[in-house]
């Protein structure tokens, strides 16, 4: 891997402390697949003489695999993350992810998994028991990395601190030279005027 592929990327440096990488997350992982399912596992080994994808297949073997892809992929999915489930779904990562099977969940603490190259759905899990497949609405029939939500969050951020300025720049405008965008309210003395009281006491409470 690392002499036949990463040595051959674009951006590879050996034994530089802050290199700049050439790709991004996902053309690594694109590279990668490549590379393992086109290349190596197609080409003839030298120590078995003969390519490992006919060997896996060879002499009648046939491996155990899961039942079907949703199965395959909770065994690979090892990141995992507490949360409780709320009426409105799960939230995680200021997304909420939604299933009519967490109704009966709510209030409950759960165990999320998921893929981090793709997080636009979530698997959620009670008392190691597995529950249902969650999605968030807004991205369901998308494919959505944790760099997508640290560009939109820092996108809006900037909006809004874009729009902040605009509004005092305005209010300044309108204002005298000297005088601050905003002053502090003066209290109303009638508001905190001492008011007699009308608690009786008796000489016991003395």
């Amino acid at each position: 891997m690392n002499t036949e592929l990463l040595a051959r990327l674009p951006g590879y440096l050996h034994n530089v402390r802050n290199p700049k990488p050439g790709l991004s997350i996902s053309e690594l992982d694109t590279a990668l697949g490549e590379f393992i399912g086109q290349n190596y596992h197609q080409r003839e080994h030298q120590e078995i003489k003969e390519t490992p994808q006919k060997a896996w297949q060879g002499n009648g073997w046939l491996p155990r695999l899961p039942e079907s892809i949703d199965e395959l992929n909770l065994l690979l999915l090892t990141v995992a993350k507490p949360r409780i489930v709320h009426r409105d779904g799960v939230h995680f990562q200021g997304l909420r992810y939604i299933s009519p099977l967490l109704a009966a969940y709510v209030g409950e603490s759960v165990i999320l998994r998921y893929d981090p190259r793709d997080v636009a759905e979530i698997q959620v899990f009670h008392r190691g028991q597995h529950i249902c497949k969650a999605v968030d609405p807004t991205h369901e029939r998308s494919i959505m990395t944790f760099k997508d939500i640290q560009k939109a969050r820092s996108a809006r951020k900037r909006q809004l601190r874009g729009q902040i300025n605009e509004r005092i720049a305005t209010v300044a405008e309108f204002l005298p030279a000297g005088q601050p965008t905003t002053e502090a309210p003066q209290p109303d003395p009638a508001v905190h005027r001492t008011k007699k009281t009308k608690l009786r006491t008796y000489a016991e409470d003395e």
